[in-house]
């Protein structure tokens, strides 16, 4: 079983930036597709970017794509997401999840962070 622990959110003014953090422990972390969704209020949770076990292949969601940076270091254990450009619109909670088949279903998930993007 891997565990999930998501850290950084917080409130920060549109056009400012913030670092997520999802730290994993147990399994081999290092061999997972890891990802970070999005959930706004009333809203579905949304896909925002995922990165292979290697770092060297990611994929954004277009309204992210530019801002957002996904990177990881397996030495840590560790998945961030660095986020630069804060809009309004990225208001939500935040969570980290791993996809260990890279097929895009994701197995674990971290227990979220809010972000919050005052205008």
């Amino acid at each position: 079983q891997v565990q999930l622990v998501v850290s950084g959110g917080g409130l920060v003014q549109a056009g400012g930036s913030l670092r997520l953090s999802c730290a994993a422990s147990g399994r081999i972390f290092s061999s997972y597709r890891m990802g970070w969704f999005r959930q706004a209020p009333g809203k579905e949770r949304e896909f925002v970017a995922h990165i292979n076990w290697l770092g060297d292949s990611t994929y954004y969601t277009a309204s992210v794509k530019g801002r957002f940076t996904i990177s990881r270091d397996n030495a840590k254990n560790t998945v961030y997401l660095q986020m630069n450009n804060l809009k309004p619109e990225d208001t939500a909670v935040y969570y980290c999840a791993t996809d260990p088949t890279s097929t895009g279903t994701y197995e674990y998930w971290g227990q979220g962070t809010q972000v919050t993007v005052s205008s």
